[in-house]
């Protein structure tokens, strides 16, 4: 059976939501950007499955585009809570399932999730801790949160590493540190839970869960 490309539409066009809308298209998703702006959406007419003049608070206009609830909206309206949090009412009225909006802060990311947002996203916090990350620990190339302190890191090996094999490297006993993937940056190929004896060259990519304090005891 042939896979089933998932819509989304981006409600706001900002560039926030700009950038949703391109990098979701060119990675092959079926996307209607919305938004009152012509020329906001005129600059996305060749970036989008189709680009929509209209007001998104308004829910003739989200009937009009046929909402369905296995749809993904995503919600750019930056400041304007009101705006974000009439679409959000609405389109869970929809049953749509999965909710994104985009908040200042964690003041509306409360109320847009008691209103029925499955995420809220607060791009300059997320920033501004990733850019922290990155200078508390230069290796750490990427993050993403688990749960109970434990996050997945994807991190350059020191050069202290490179020509050791995972089990020379004693990262689990040492560090307290799971290596659950090595990739390789040149051809993207993906070792997954690579064994002992799996040595690191130059160009590879640790993935692991650890906890942060852990992550910075590498140098």
């Amino acid at each position: 059976m042939a896979s089933v490309t998932r819509r989304v539409i981006v409600v706001g066009l900002g560039i926030f939501g700009s950038n949703i809308v391109k990098e979701l298209y060119e990675n092959g998703f079926d996307v209607i950007a919305v938004d009152k702006d012509k020329e906001a959406v005129h600059r996305l007419k060749d970036f989008a499955t189709k680009a929509i003049v209209a007001d998104g608070t308004d829910n003739e206009v989200m009937d009009h585009i046929g909402v369905q609830e296995d749809d993904v909206v995503i919600i750019s309206f930056g400041e304007d809570l009101a705006a974000s949090t009439l679409i959000t009412l609405h389109v869970k009225k929809m049953k749509v399932k999965q909710i994104i909006v985009k908040a200042p802060n964690e003041e509306h990311k409360l109320i847009l999730e008691k209103v029925g947002a499955t995420d809220v996203i607060i791009p300059e916090k997320e920033v501004a801790s990733k850019v922290a990350k990155s200078l508390i620990s230069p290796s750490v190339l990427d993050c993403l949160p688990l749960s109970e302190g434990y996050m997945i890191f994807e991190i350059a090996p020191p050069n202290s590493f490179l020509g050791k094999s995972i089990g020379e490297l004693e990262l689990r006993s040492r560090y307290h540190i799971e290596v659950i993937a090595v990739k390789d940056v040149l051809t993207d190929q993906v070792h997954m839970v690579p064994a002992a004896n799996f040595v690191l060259k130059d160009g590879e990519i640790l993935v692991v869960i650890a906890k942060e304090k852990d992550i910075q005891k590498i140098k």
